[in-house]
C-alpha cells in the first residue's frame, strides 16, 4: 500500500460526557488560566476581577474554559491539531451537528 504524503485535512465531531465532582476544582482551575493568561484587559469588556467572579459563579463556562481539546490528537504520530472549538451545555444531549448541517 503507497503511503500518502500530502497532508489531509479531517474534521473530528467528538461529544464528550463528564461528571464534574468537585465544581470548586474547576472553577479554581480557570480562574487559575485567567489569572495567567497574557490579556490586555483595556481591550477586553470586563475586567479581571468580573471575569474571575462570572467563573466561579458558572461551573459550565468555567469547565468549557479548562478543557484543552488541542490535546485530543497528543501522542497520535503524523497528526498535528490546527484549530477547533470546544463548548459545554448543561441539560440533555442534544445533537448539535443536525441534519441541516450534514
Amino acid at each position: 500500500m503507497d503511503e500518502q504524503r500530502t497532508p489531509v485535512t479531517v474534521h473530528l465531531y467528538c461529544r464528550v460526557e463528564v461528571l464534574v465532582t468537585d465544581p470548586a476544582a474547576v472553577t479554581g482551575q480557570a480562574v487559575a488560566d485567567l489569572r495567567a493568561a497574557d490579556l490586555d484587559w483595556c481591550a477586553e469588556e470586563d475586567d479581571l476581577e468580573t471575569a474571575v467572579e462570572d467563573l466561579r459563579s458558572d461551573v459550565v463556562a468555567a469547565l468549557a474554559g479548562v478543557v484543552d481539546i488541542s490535546r485530543l490528537s497528543d501522542g497520535v504520530p503524523g497528526v498535528e491539531f490546527r484549530g477547533g472549538r470546544c463548548w459545554a451545555e448543561q441539560g440533555p444531549a442534544r445533537d448539535p451537528f443536525g441534519a441541516e448541517e450534514r
